[in-house]
């Protein structure tokens, strides 16, 4: 449990300055971005090197306590809400970049690095940092990489783990392991590192980190396409994929999106159509111009009302704040704003998002949807007030069946977001037994005292044996309760 004891060790690690305890500073740092969960750490920790960490690992296995990793906190599945007895460790102040190596297109990085800051400090010297999630202004490198982050550019370029070279990473028993280098080529053992991506900080703490960069394209064509129905919009979207277009960007946004964005920022969207597609190619100039152009055949030919080609990269980023701004523009509407994440086969997307508007109505709920819909991953958002507690139960069944949908139809109840603690419950619709009881054995494996954010990705299962059975209980039955507060 954490002691007086456990707290002065901590203090001697650090320093007591970059031990938090006061009341306002664990409210702070007591939830992240996703919406009803929340719980106070018993303390908020800011580590300085690599060392300290493992030192504070090795601490939290002699006194049984729970560390939980945070970036800049804006994860959307729970993934650094406080757990039962923890400290947050807090890595957002970690934001150096340590060196771009243009001989070998690689960068290491801190994990504090701000995603668009990175992006920035590439582009400058002609490189290219493809992932671009829509927090890149605010999300970390290291909170991308627990996350194995998406974003917009995902249909063409991947996500973070098409990037990570390599990892210095404390592990759950304290020890510091470095994973991968510049090496294009390496088989040599297991693939640890992409165990780690995406491990949403529950079998290690990452230090160090090495990205892959690519040359910055060389031109780019973007365009808002305004339909009058949301097959037709689908329709395309399918259509482009199958005529063996890559576009950089897909995205779509409902009506609903399109009218929360238009009164939020002023865009001159029009707010009768009933979804947009914002379409970004980018490469060499000349086949840019061809696959934009087919493009914008392709559109019209599918009853596109209106098509908005950018004539400058001003008008360019305005075109795509239409995009990026969606989620903050749905948010102003109520109170509380469920912003979800499922993924479909392309095949599927129009199908998922009829089923997704049956749902709503059939719920009766304010609900409005937008995403990647050239990569089939969509971002249903419930608009809501946690107040209204019928209604969120309605929300949490609605979005059940958004679930349910997504994987008979071939999909996945999380393409970007994680499962954290928002979607463990659900792990086990998706996953094989075999499969799941791996995950489990890794965990106990890596982390035998559970000490690296327990609870999150699958609930934890009581074992006949094995160590801190009595924090293990206290942790299953907090998370049992929903004890959140």
């Amino acid at each position: 449990m954490f002691t007086p004891s456990a707290l002065k060790k901590l203090q001697t690690i650090l320093g007591p300055a970059d031990v938090l305890t006061s009341q306002e500073d664990r409210i702070s740092y007591s939830y992240d971005g996703t919406p009803m969960l929340s719980r106070l750490p018993e303390a908020v920790l800011r580590p300085r090197t690599a060392d300290q960490i493992a030192a504070i690992v090795q601490l939290a296995n002699e006194e049984e306590f729970a560390i939980v990793p945070r970036g800049s906190g804006s994860g959307l599945s729970g993934g650094s809400v406080p757990v039962e007895n923890c400290v947050v460790m807090l890595t957002n102040h970690w934001t150096r970049i340590l060196e771009i190596d243009e001989r070998n297109l690689t960068a290491w990085v801190e994990p504090g690095v701000i995603t668009a800051q990175f992006h920035s400090a590439v582009e400058g010297r002609g490189l290219f940092y493809p992932p671009d999630p829509g927090s890149a202004a605010v999300c970390t490198l290291g909170g991308n990489v627990a996350e194995n982050a998406g974003g917009l550019r995902g249909l063409k370029y991947g996500v973070t783990k098409n990037y990570v070279l390599g990892l210095e990473v404390v592990l759950p028993t304290g020890e510091i392991m470095t994973v991968g280098g510049k090496s294009v080529k390496d088989v040599a053992g297991y693939n640890l590192r992409d165990v780690l991506v995406g491990s949403e900080g529950t079998l290690g703490i990452f230090t160090k980190i090495l990205l892959r960069l690519i040359p910055k394209p060389e031109s780019s064509s973007t365009m808002l396409v305004m339909y009058d129905r949301l097959t037709d919009a689908a329709e395309t979207v399918s259509s482009i994929i199958a005529a063996r277009i890559s576009p950089a960007a897909l995205e779509f946004l409902d009506n609903t999106t399109i009218r929360c964005v238009e009164e939020f920022a002023h865009l001159g969207l029009p707010t009768n159509i009933e979804a947009l597609l914002l379409i970004e190619v980018d490469g060499r100039g000349s086949v840019v111009e061809e696959d934009a152009s087919m493009i914008e055949k392709i559109c019209r030919d599918h009853g596109a009302r209106e098509v908005r080609r950018a004539r400058d990269d001003g008008e360019a980023a305005r075109l795509r704040s239409a995009r990026k701004i969606a989620f903050s523009a749905l948010a102003r509407v109520k109170p509380t704003t469920i912003l979800e994440d499922v993924t479909v086969p392309r095949s599927e997307v129009a199908l998922m998002l009829d089923r997704i508007q049956e749902i709503s109505r059939k719920y009766g709920l304010m609900w409005g949807n937008f995403g990647h819909a050239g990569d089939g991953n969509l971002h249903p958002t419930c608009l809501t007030d946690e107040r209204d507690h019928a209604e969120v139960h309605k929300a949490e069944k609605a979005f059940d069946e958004v679930f349910s949908a997504a994987v008979k139809l071939g999909g996945t109840i999380t393409g970007e977001h994680g499962t954290g603690l928002a979607k463990r419950a659900f792990l086990d619709r998706l996953t094989d037994p075999p499969a799941l009881q791996m995950m489990r054995s890794l965990k106990d494996v890596m982390d035998p005292r559970r000490v690296l954010n327990p609870g999150k990705i699958f609930e934890l299962k009581p074992r006949c044996e094995g160590p801190m059975p009595r924090r293990r209980e206290q942790i299953e039955k907090f998370l049992a309760q929903g004890a959140f507060t």
